[in-house]
């Protein structure tokens, strides 16, 4: 089924109530959006819910993302300290680093003239973030380069998984012989079809370039040793290399797609309802929390959550069989008419739901909910703090807000922007022809 049908399938479920039955191809599967039932399947039956083979599996590995059961655990464990809203306060400094380099740029074009395409500029500074976080350095050029061909891979990534596939759950120390060497070949596989495969603007050596780039992150973190300071590659080195490897492309793929996606839709919707700009400027810091929430319940990044009933369950009163494929919307769930008065609108004043409701859930929710989200959140309040009081971004052309529904929801189109300084004596941009004057309270239809 193709992304676009996809779509249009579940908002066809979803008209029918909370929990809607439907067929994906020969499978069965039952879409879950109200807040009842997706707190049911993603926290109080996260157990006979489960998350099964990850689409992104071929890319990351054994990371955390796809990992389960015991070993799930213990990787979660060992990241745990690192995500919670106290840890995340130790690397402020490099999210502010990361957040200085795009203000620069920002700088330039605005004082050259020259256009930047505001989707990259999201993309490099969420990378550079958490390469910072990764490896306690700044991203460099080469590095760059090598993992530029990352937004292309998760782009073609399907929305869903092939059903019916399942990572094995056995401890890390228990692999055999034969599973380290169906892995290698399996890669090796995918490494001659890469080298085999037409060039089409580079996506052919991408898998191979962000292999380097993981190599050299993990060659050089062996070769430093653990250390305070460092990045968190630095205190698993007690991984073996290649679920070291594993765990460094997951967080990088975890950690930065979703953030530059969420920060793109928020420039886009801060250039067509140029009023909210204002409004946050004069709140502080609660403003800018409340335009980064509000974009998060229109456009999540992660839109679609599949999990797989291990058990026959009820959910909303409806009876649903052991092997039906559940789906867990936020997009649709973040957009419903009885949870949210005028739910297509942007208007970062309106009370937000608590997580714990099930009415927003843009980071998941229950024992599997993002590791990264407190993270996610800080990095999106620096750089809105950083970029909000001293730049407007003007795309050069109009700037469409209908996403695309792949692997994450990205904005469709070119995102390629003028950058224009902000008056001095206030919160408004200085002299954009045509753009509306910054206003306390505007309808954001």
């Amino acid at each position: 089924m193709s992304k676009t049908a996809l779509i249009d399938h579940l908002y066809e479920a979803w008209h029918r109530g909370p929990v809607s039955p439907l067929r994906l191809g020969s499978q069965d599967a039952v879409l879950v959006t109200g807040p009842e039932a997706v707190r049911q399947v993603l926290v109080h039956d996260a157990a006979r819910c489960t998350k099964r083979s990850h689409r992104a599996r071929s890319l990351l590995g054994d990371g955390l993302i796809t990992a389960t059961g015991e070993r799930w655990k213990r990787q979660r464990r060992a990241l745990q300290s690192h995500f919670t809203a106290v840890g995340v306060r130790r690397y402020e400094r490099h999210i502010a680093g990361a957040a200085q380099h795009i203000a620069d740029r920002w700088e330039r074009c605005a004082r050259t003239g020259e256009p930047t395409d505001v989707a990259e500029d999201m993309r490099y500074f969420a990378l550079d973030t958490i390469w910072r976080l990764l490896t306690g350095t700044p991203l460099d050029a080469r590095t760059h380069d090598d993992l530029s061909p990352l937004a292309r891979v998760v782009a073609a990534l399907p929305t869903l998984s092939a059903p019916g596939r399942t990572p094995s759950a056995a401890p890390q120390t228990q692999q055999t012989q034969q599973t380290q060497q169906t892995r290698q070949t399996q890669q090796t596989q995918q490494t001659q079809r890469t080298r085999q495969a037409p060039e089409r603007d580079g996506a052919a050596e991408g898998p191979e370039r962000v292999e380097e780039a993981a190599r050299r992150a993990v060659a050089a973190a062996r070769a430093a040793g653990p250390g305070d300071g460092r990045g968190i590659l630095h205190d698993l080195l007690d991984y073996p290399d290649q679920l070291l490897r594993d765990e460094l492309v997951t967080l990088i793929v975890a950690g930065h797609e979703t953030t530059a996606t969420a920060l793109t839709w928020l420039h886009l919707l801060l250039d067509r309802h140029p009023w909210w700009r204002a409004w946050a400027l004069r709140r502080g810091p609660a403003g800018h929390r409340a335009l980064i929430t509000e974009t998060l319940r229109l456009y999540p990044p992660v839109w679609l959550i599949p999990r797989h009933a291990d058990e026959d369950t009820v959910l909303d009163g409806r009876p649903v069989a052991a092997g039906t494929r559940v789906l867990v919307c936020p997009y649709l769930t973040h957009r419903d008419p009885a949870l949210w008065p005028a739910p297509l609108a942007f208007d970062p004043r309106r009370p937000a739901a608590r997580p714990q409701s099930g009415a927003f859930h843009p980071f998941g929710t229950g024992p599997r909910a993002c590791l990264g989200q407190h993270f996610s959140l800080r990095e999106m309040e620096i750089l809105t703090t950083t970029l909000l009081p001293r730049f407007v971004p003007r795309p050069t052309a109009p700037a469409s807000l209908s996403p695309t529904f792949a692997a994450t929801l990205y904005a469709a189109g070119p995102c390629t922007a003028t950058v224009h300084p902000v008056a001095p004596d206030g919160p408004g941009p200085a002299a954009l022809p045509g753009q509306e004057q910054p206003r306390d309270r505007e309808g954001a239809g």
